[in-house]
């Protein structure tokens, strides 16, 4: 298991995390700012300068579920992680990896108000060690209050178990937190548990439409962002019947005719991914009935939407968007399209 202690620059994360491993039996401390310290020695500083912070780079978010697994892997027990995630898509990410591995997380919020987090970031002790250490350190934590507030207010407070830490000691808000995991108080984060793939996989993914033509696109909880309904076949399943299992699963949406086929592409392996075959088909159109069963919210989408080739384009990632673009022009002639890395072959 995962307590992941997150917060403001400033509100006390790591000072708490410290309390937190001497009260919880068999818990050990992993704080992801190494994973960054590292980087800084061995990416090149071009690619460094490309970034104004290490979670964006992905390396860094792989190596925090790769190394969390590999410490729980090696020691057991529990692992407490200090670490403000404010993106919600790298929260995604991060929990959805772990998840993927079968490894629940507990999301806990250090929430003080903010005039005390102006009050600890203006009195916190930082490195003597350049000129201009006190000012950059202390500037980084006020320039992340604003995000850290927007983030609150988009879906930081529904998602992770809040602490009012303000007028707690940290030995006190480890205790707090030691309980309230302790008595199932905070929950597991409910997010599917998708194993990661161990070689090349044949996944299908169904497009559906509304009255306008425009395709459904879906918000997945364990990873980052938007998709078509869809998943990996299973062995011995017929891709088409996988992806009808996968929409009703996803979306609570039964599909009552085979869905026809559109795309055949192949994505090659690009570490860590495997790629593999990807299939589209061609689910139908649906009506304002079956929209209004969609399941949300739930354990694996946090949200869908109907979006028009254009906007899907603003939405998928290239590779993606490419794709269903191949199968739009195929839905238009009625006939499959064969691809490689998204190029025709036939």
């Amino acid at each position: 298991m995962i307590v992941w202690v997150n917060g403001a620059f400033g509100a006390g994360k790591t000072t708490t995390a410290h309390e937190l491993i001497e009260l919880i039996p068999n818990s050990t401390l992993f704080d992801p700012e190494v994973i960054g310290g590292a980087l800084e020695r061995l990416l090149p500083p071009k690619r460094l300068a490309e970034v104004g912070d290490f979670q964006d780079l992905p390396i860094w978010r792989r190596l925090v579920i790769d190394t969390a697994a590999a410490m729980l892997a090696e020691l057991g027990g529990t692992l407490v992680v200090p670490m403000t995630l404010l993106r919600q898509d790298y929260r995604d990410e991060i929990f959805g990896g772990l998840a993927a591995r079968r490894i629940p997380v507990k999301h806990v919020l250090l929430a003080p108000a903010e005039t005390i987090l102006r009050e600890r970031i203006a009195a916190r002790e930082v490195p003597a060690d350049s000129p201009d250490g006190e000012i950059r350190v202390r500037q980084w934590s006020y320039d992340h209050i604003e995000p850290y507030k927007a983030a609150l207010a988009a879906w930081l407070t529904a998602d992770a178990y809040p602490i009012d830490s303000g007028c707690l000691t940290p030995r006190d808000t480890a205790r707090r937190i030691a309980e309230a995991v302790g008595s199932g108080e905070v929950p597991a984060c409910d997010i599917v548990q998708t194993p990661e793939p161990t070689a090349e996989t044949v996944a299908a993914g169904v497009l559906l439409f509304d009255e306008q033509d425009r395709v459904l696109l879906v918000d997945p909880t364990y990873k980052a962002g938007w998709e078509f309904p869809g998943g990996v076949v299973e062995r011995g399943e017929a891709p088409a019947r996988a992806g009808m299992r996968e929409v009703a699963e996803e979306t609570g949406i039964r599909l009552d005719d085979v869905p026809a086929l559109l795309v055949v592409d192949w994505e090659p392996p690009a570490p860590p991914a495997y790629g593999g075959l990807r299939l589209l088909f061609d689910g139908g159109r649906l009506d304002s009935a079956d929209a209004g069963r969609m399941l949300l919210p739930g354990p694996e989408l946090r949200a869908w939407r109907f979006a028009s080739e254009a906007e899907a384009a603003d939405l998928l990632p290239p590779v993606r968007y490419e794709r269903l673009r191949r199968a739009l022009r195929a839905r238009e002639r009625g006939r499959a399209m064969y691809l490689e890395g998204g190029v025709p072959v036939g």
